[in-house]
């Protein structure tokens, strides 16, 4: 097929959160080529005229979707999906809608909890989402943007009192996206399982953790934005993933694993994602986040465990091909591309 790669348009001095889109778009598109398609790679911004006409353009039968904002706006990341679909064009990934409620972490959250998936209680500037017992640390985080954009040791807050966290919530807005929460801050370990669609359903594929290796009792055990991004940072060195588990972490594994599926079924996802945990001291797990498009880089989570779990690169690409045209022909009722 003439696959078209859709990503944001990249400004010339991104930060290496943003231009990051162009490693995952040289990376599919070389496995791409490889699997013998005919590629062509599209920088989009709000102009979703444009865009119509340069896939129409490209003759593109499909699309890889590798959208994580426009303009540097997290919360406009649905408006290609949704163009796609008025378009008919197949595309990798989740649905438009599944795109717009995992974006938003408070949709999330509020979805994820009605589903009685375990999720941290929240506060936000005008609606408070309480456990018992109370939270005595938060973690302020932007409802819509990823990459752990805006968090550092800054973010951690202490209080037993969620109005005091409210009230400086609007304060904390705008380095966040324009719009932020706080999530109760569980302490303990970090995981993140990755799915990848099959014929068969999903796949769960081997979990991560995150060691916070030498971190002090005061250092946040958090994987801030220096801890993804900044590569010359203590944090970004000294936080690996381990995919190696004593006997006695099985059981945790499993309920990971399970509750990764779920996960899947409850936002109707497709084509690939991960879902990142906290563990308390009591062994019991906890959702943050289900990321519907994570990160496809060659040094990235996702790559690490497929690699793990034995399936190259470009068969992975290949199964995100594969799922969505299933899924196409399945909405069209079998008609064939």
């Amino acid at each position: 097929m003439r696959i078209a790669i859709v990503h944001d348009r990249i400004a010339a001095a991104a930060a290496p959160d943003v231009a990051d889109v162009l490693v995952q778009a040289a990376a599919i598109d070389q496995a791409l080529v490889r699997l013998g398609h005919t590629t062509v790679c599209l920088g989009c911004d709000l102009d979703l005229t444009k865009i119509r006409r340069r896939l129409e353009a490209a003759g593109a039968e499909m699309v890889v979707n590798l959208m994580e904002s426009i303009e540097g706006h997290g919360r406009l990341i649905h408006l290609v999906p949704f163009l796609l679909d008025v378009l008919g064009l197949p595309y990798t990934g989740v649905g438009a809608e599944a795109m717009l409620l995992t974006s938003n972490k408070l949709l999330a959250k509020e979805w994820l909890a009605a589903a009685g998936i375990p999720t941290p209680p929240w506060v936000t500037a005008d609606q408070v989402r309480l456990t018992d017992p109370l939270p005595t640390t938060w973690i302020i985080k932007s409802v819509w943007e990823h990459a752990s954009i805006g968090l550092g040791e800054h973010s951690l807050v202490g209080s037993t009192d969620p109005a005091i966290v409210q009230e400086m919530l609007p304060a904390r807005a705008g380095a966040l996206g324009g719009v932020c929460f706080a999530e109760g801050f569980v302490a303990g370990r970090e995981f993140n399982l990755s799915l990848l669609a099959g014929a068969a359903g999903p796949q769960v594929l081997p979990p991560a953790e995150i060691i916070f290796e030498g971190f002090s009792e005061v250092q946040p055990k958090i994987v801030d934005y220096r801890a993804k991004w900044e590569e010359d940072s203590y944090a970004y060195q000294h936080t690996p993933r381990c995919f190696d588990f004593a006997a006695d972490d099985q059981p945790l594994l499993q309920s990971l694993t399970d509750l990764a599926r779920r996960c899947w079924e409850c936002f109707g996802l497709a084509g690939y994602a991960r879902v990142d945990f906290r563990v308390d001291a009591e062994g019991h797990p906890w959702v943050l986040e289900v990321n519907a498009n994570p990160c496809l880089s060659p040094d990235a989570g996702f790559a690490a465990a497929l690699e793990r779990a034995g399936i190259a690169f470009d068969e992975a690409v290949g199964r995100l091909v594969a799922d969505a045209e299933r899924r196409f022909m399945k909405a069209a009722g079998g008609v064939k591309m």
